[in-house]
């Protein structure tokens, strides 16, 4: 996958990336309850899987904004080109393994593509991370409760990828809402980009085309 190097002198968040990125716990969270009605009524009509589509429509929001992007290397910065999701995958025994997948891909190949990458996920059971883990976005879900807020484990040293979880989605005053939680490294990352993110994603559950 590749990347570039920022430019450090010219980069406008340096101060902040050499104030947080020394922090013993260098991360940044927000939860969010997105509106989903307008995303469900159209999956629903099409008989589209929730899991694999709502993965497609955050994936690509999160590749839309260069901040998530990017990754600590050394004293400097990277930006990928593009990221891949990694997201956990329920097997049975209350286990589950790591899968990846390809939101380059259009909707339709993507999906073909993913139900395949499950079934050889599956059968390999992996919790390996391959060969680069910092071109990776890191995916979870919790659907049997909709929480309000989530604490994500994280190792030492501290990591630059983003983590996003969703829980189970709910009613509320006639709408269908669906917690969303995004941990960021707050050396890269302010509320500010997190914010894009989520009003980018509450955009693409509005305006379907996407799946048309």
């Amino acid at each position: 996958m590749s990347y570039h190097y920022l430019d450090m002198e010219h980069y406008l968040r340096k101060d902040q990336f050499n104030l947080f990125r020394n922090f013993a716990y260098p991360y940044v969270g927000m939860t969010v309850n997105l509106d989903i009605t307008s995303f469900m009524n159209c999956i629903k009509e099409k008989g589209l899987p929730f899991y694999l589509t709502f993965l497609y429509a955050t994936a690509q929001t999160a590749n839309s904004i260069p901040e998530f992007r990017r990754r600590i290397h050394g004293d400097g910065i990277i930006e990928y080109d593009h990221c891949i999701p990694s997201y956990t995958l329920a097997l049975e025994g209350e286990n589950y393994c790591y899968c990846t997948a390809d939101d380059r891909l259009p909707f339709d190949a993507f999906l073909k593509d993913g139900k395949q990458r499950q079934e050889k996920s599956k059968q390999s059971q992996s919790l390996a991370d391959g060969e680069d883990q910092d071109q990776l976005f890191f995916f979870s879900s919790i659907p049997w409760v909709s929480y309000t807020s989530i604490i994500q484990p994280v190792p030492i040293p501290a990591d630059s990828n983003p983590r996003i979880t969703w829980g189970k989605y709910f009613k509320s005053e006639g709408s269908l809402k669906i917690p969303v939680s995004i941990l960021a490294n707050h050396a890269l990352m302010d509320g500010f980009h997190i914010s894009k993110f989520f009003l980018e994603l509450q955009s693409r559950c509005d305006n379907l085309d996407w799946l048309l």
